[in-house]
């Protein structure tokens, strides 16, 4: 698939880049209370395994704020600190080494602690998202657009742009989200064609595990196939590292990123001999960590598996009681079904180690 981005302009992260021909990046936020900065890390750590490539957390007061050195001392990968109302806590975390700030510029303050802020962070080359919610739209918009729309949402954005631009600060990244898919995508597409800043993606509140995936992965999707979106977040009601695997499967479907186990596996009917789905699930929390970009395929019969999935670079497809490993669609054995699983991963466990040894260690046959 040939997607042709927007060109947007380059920000840095720490040794992170966002925008222009960057790769888009997959972010998420801890949900933590960031006061207690062992927590918080430990969060972090299964963030980083799972792939996260930024990570947001909330600051609430000045405790929180003077915890972030510790927290990113602990880390390795770009932390961005999320701001509200009170400029002395941007103030502080950018005293603390954080290498991105989210805040709406017109909730801290007046002009002059706009400025006191923007001066802090062009001195260290901190770049600011502007984080516009359909839920927190500035009245005056609400009452002239009738509601959070994607014009009233625009308009915020625009704000919040003009006030920083004014600061003679143009190290901006911007998202727009509301918890609907077809507001957050009209909204992006009216402000991309405004604005040449980074725009960070995502669907905001999109609910549990499930739904909240399917919203994301719409929201998300559609907009990343028009070319909108350098950084997404995937929002659920769920363990933030299920947001950094949403987050990668959507550029996966996309051919956006090549990134980890893409793993194909058939919806079953019946000719499926096997407890397909079982072997499926097993294989997946198997794989969950590698990053060695690979497809694997779990398939119910030998009747379609082989063809179907002649694509894979590995898989496996079952018979009643037995079942074969295949390898870019030649079968290469046959197995009782006990040992299919073992077998597969092996398999995968010998083709990853060929591009990275990180890899040998992510691969447990045993898991349940």
């Amino acid at each position: 698939m040939n997607i042709l981005r927007h060109k947007t302009k380059v920000i840095r992260l720490g040794n992170l880049t966002v925008g222009g021909e960057s790769e888009i990046s997959v972010q998420s936020m801890t949900n933590t209370d960031t006061r207690d900065v062992n927590k918080t890390l430990r969060q972090i750590r299964r963030l980083e395994k799972a792939g996260c490539e930024i990570i947001r957390v909330g600051v609430p007061d000045m405790e929180a704020a003077r915890g972030l050195r510790k927290i990113k001392a602990g880390m390795t990968v770009p932390l961005v600190a999320d701001i509200h109302f009170d400029h002395k806590l941007a103030l502080e975390a950018l005293k603390q080494g954080v290498d991105g700030l989210r805040l709406n510029p017109g909730n801290i303050g007046t002009a002059s602690k706009v400025r006191e802020v923007t001066r802090a962070a062009l001195e260290r080359s901190v770049p600011i998202r502007i984080g516009v919610n359909s839920g927190s739209i500035e009245k005056k918009f609400l009452q002239r657009y009738g509601g959070g729309t994607p014009e009233a949402m625009v308009e915020s954005a625009l704000g919040h742009i003009a006030i920083l631009e004014k600061a003679d600060f143009k190290l901006i990244k911007v998202s727009l989200k509301a918890s609907d898919v077809t507001r957050t995508i009209d909204a992006y597409r009216m402000l991309s064609a405004r604005v040449d800043y980074p725009l960070h993606v995502g669907v905001t509140e999109a609910g549990t595990l499930v739904p909240g995936c399917v919203k994301s992965a719409v929201g998300i999707g559609v907009l990343l196939a028009e070319g909108i979106g350098d950084t997404i977040r995937v929002s659920l009601s769920a363990p933030p590292e299920r947001e950094v695997e949403a987050g990668f499967a959507i550029l996966r479907s996309l051919e956006l990123r090549r990134w980890g186990v893409d793993l194909i596996s058939c919806p079953t009917c019946s000719r499926t001999a096997i407890d397909l789905l079982a072997l499926a699930t097993k294989v997946e929390k198997a794989v969950s960590g590698i990053r060695t970009p690979l497809r694997v395929a779990v398939m119910g019969c030998v009747v379609n598996g082989p063809g179907e999935a002649k694509e894979a670079d590995v898989g496996i497809a079952g018979g009643k009681g037995r079942g074969i490993l295949f390898k870019k669609g030649q079968v290469v054995g046959t197995y009782e079904e006990k040992d299919l699983l073992r077998a597969l991963l092996d398999e995968i466990q010998n083709m990853t180690l060929a591009h990275s040894a990180s890899d040998m260690s992510n691969i447990d046959p045993m898991r349940k």
